[in-house]
């Protein structure tokens, strides 16, 4: 069992390094995910991880267990409908509205194994036409290291490609390697991983037409969503979008976006003045 003031410590350590946020009734939800982190490390119990955590004596510790509390929960073309928005609305306006030739830049910025960013690169490649001959660069960012090398390799097991992963697409996109599937190596060059804590400073991504930040902001207290998506919108083109979880949303915490022409997803403040201007 885990003490008041370990629980207390632990939660504490992992809103400021990760901005998840537990609540009081999350101890067995910590154990079991931590459980693995003090067999790697040899640390008998709770007790022993906290301390070791204050006093910085395992090297890695700290972000294992970060990342073994990051929930990485994901699937190919997830809910569906910002897939269906970004071809019927984003990618067409988009064109219309931008110079023939400029290319066009997507940030996953919660990209976990890849089945996001991957799921992207595929709709892209399937509705080109509406690309206008732009080039296109998809990033894809995430606090863990494993799961990124994970998605840099682009290998899936068959219950992970049988979840949200349409047939068609599976036998156009991927080849089988032994008792896996991996994703076509002209898909895993669309996309660039890199690992990324949004609670630390972002900006040397460049800018961004389109932004995927879905099913990360439930996981924040309202000061750090607030300021997530501040600094996202300094990050996102004037006529640029974001798209959020389908239980997020800015309302009534952040007045950098509003909500778009559809619902589901969002534009910055900025454009929608202007539009009504």
């Amino acid at each position: 069992m885990i003490s008041a003031s370990d629980y207390d410590f632990l939660r504490n350590y992992l809103k400021a390094r990760s901005g998840l946020v537990l609540t009081d009734d999350k101890h067995y939800l910590l154990e079991s995910r931590l459980e693995p982190v003090m067999r790697r490390f040899d640390l008998p119990d709770m007790a022993r991880l906290a301390r070791a955590l204050r006093d910085t004596s395992k090297p890695g510790l700290a972000d294992a267990v970060v990342e073994a509390m990051t929930t990485n929960e994901s699937l190919f073309f997830r809910d569906r409908k910002p897939f269906d928005i970004l071809t019927s609305v984003m990618l067409p306006t988009l064109a219309r509205n931008r110079r023939p030739g400029l290319p066009l830049r997507i940030w996953c910025a919660a990209a976990s194994t890849g089945q996001e960013p991957y799921s992207i690169a595929m709709t892209l490649r399937e509705n080109a036409h509406l690309l206008g001959g732009r080039t296109v660069e998809i990033i894809g960012t995430d606090l863990s290291s494993d799961v990124l090398d994970r998605a840099t390799a682009g290998l899936y097991n068959q219950f992970e490609v049988q979840r949200g992963l349409p047939i068609q697409l599976l036998l156009k996109y991927f080849t089988k390697s032994g008792d896996q599937w991996q994703i076509a190596p002209e898909l895993r060059a669309m996309v660039k991983f890199r690992r990324l804590n949004l609670l630390e400073p972002f900006s040397m991504l460049g800018m961004f037409d389109i932004v995927f930040c879905r099913n990360v902001l439930i996981y924040f207290d309202v000061p750090t969503k607030e300021n997530v998506l501040a600094r996202i919108a300094k990050s996102t083109a004037s006529d640029g979008y974001l798209l959020l979880g389908g239980a997020e949303t800015v309302m009534g915490i952040s007045d950098a976006f509003v909500s778009g022409p559809q619902p589901g997803f969002y534009v910055p403040k900025m454009r929608a003045m202007e539009a009504m201007a």
